[in-house]
């Protein structure tokens, strides 16, 4: 299975944000298991920086994503699927894009807390937990 992750799983295990860092960490591991299963979207990393930096600092920040980049890839961004999600009838933008991202990179899920905001999206969004039982 591939998967998308958003960012909020990110955030929550380079802040270890209780109570959500477990089983995001817990997806992660078992994504670096898999090969060639794992995502971001090319915008989530911008994001994530500027988020995550105030607290790990520039340079612990980068050495996440360096780390990151070990077992998950990128997801091609292209005109074409700014223009997808740019006409997707959801009200965050940002979610479009994770879509747009999902769809490029043939992701069959976008692993995220944020499930309300996905609720229309054409790719289905699920917790990390519920992710990691699929996964096992």
């Amino acid at each position: 299975m591939r998967v998308l992750l958003d960012a909020d799983v990110l955030i929550d295990v380079a802040l270890n944000r209780a109570p959500y860092v477990e089983s995001a960490a817990a997806l992660l591991d078992e994504l670096e298991r898999r090969p060639g299963s794992a995502f971001i979207a090319w915008h989530t990393i911008s994001n994530f920086y500027y988020l995550v930096v105030p607290c790990r600092g520039r340079k612990g920040t980068r050495e996440f994503l360096l780390d990151l980049t070990d077992f998950v890839d990128v997801a091609p961004g292209t005109v074409q699927g700014l223009r997808f999600a740019a006409r997707l009838p959801l009200r965050d933008f940002e979610v479009a894009l994770q879509v747009a991202a999902a769809l490029a990179c043939g992701a069959e899920v976008i692993a995220t807390r944020n499930l309300r905001d996905y609720a229309k999206a054409p790719v289905r969004a699920a917790a990390p937990e519920v992710v990691l039982r699929e996964l096992r």
